[in-house]
């Protein structure tokens, strides 16, 4: 599993076919992408540390503070294309990318621990398998990738 981590001043989701949108202020915009092979423990561990992870400048302009410390909110999306191999020839390939039979429930139970851990008013999320839009205001800038394996 691979979360690709951006603080943000704000951040946005739109899917105009399904007449959706979703945004955030303060907190972490997550690109989630789920590996065939993942398991409810590597969704427990990538979400408890998103969670934790210290990328907020305290009072010394240190990163030193979690979304807990700052009360921060948490835009979810979930993006295959984090498992695209570019390797050979110009195509990315995609075959390391859990189908979504697989991946859904997985994404379900990544957004339900963020929750667990923040409280569901502050996680906001796209629509698994939607053509989004979406809106990074990233801040720092500060982008992390956290990995499960």
């Amino acid at each position: 599993m691979r979360a690709l981590i951006q603080r943000v001043s704000e951040g946005g989701v739109y899917i105009q076919k399904e007449n959706y949108s979703a945004e955030i202020k303060n907190g972490m915009v997550i690109l989630l992408g789920i590996k065939v092979g993942d398991t409810p423990d590597d969704i427990d561990f990538v979400a408890d540390k998103c969670c934790s992870l210290r990328v907020f400048e305290d009072e010394n302009e240190k990163m030193n503070l979690s979304l807990h410390d700052v009360n921060g909110e948490v835009l979810i999306i979930s993006q295959f294309t984090l498992y695209g191999d570019a390797r050979k020839g110009n195509r990315p390939s995609f075959i390391e990318a859990a189908r979504p039979e697989e991946a859904v429930p997985l994404y379900e139970r990544f957004i339900k621990r963020i929750e667990n851990n923040l409280g569901k008013g502050k996680v906001k999320t796209g629509i698994f398998g939607a053509m989004m839009s979406v809106k990074i205001i990233n801040d720092g800038p500060v982008t992390v990738l956290v990995e499960s394996k």
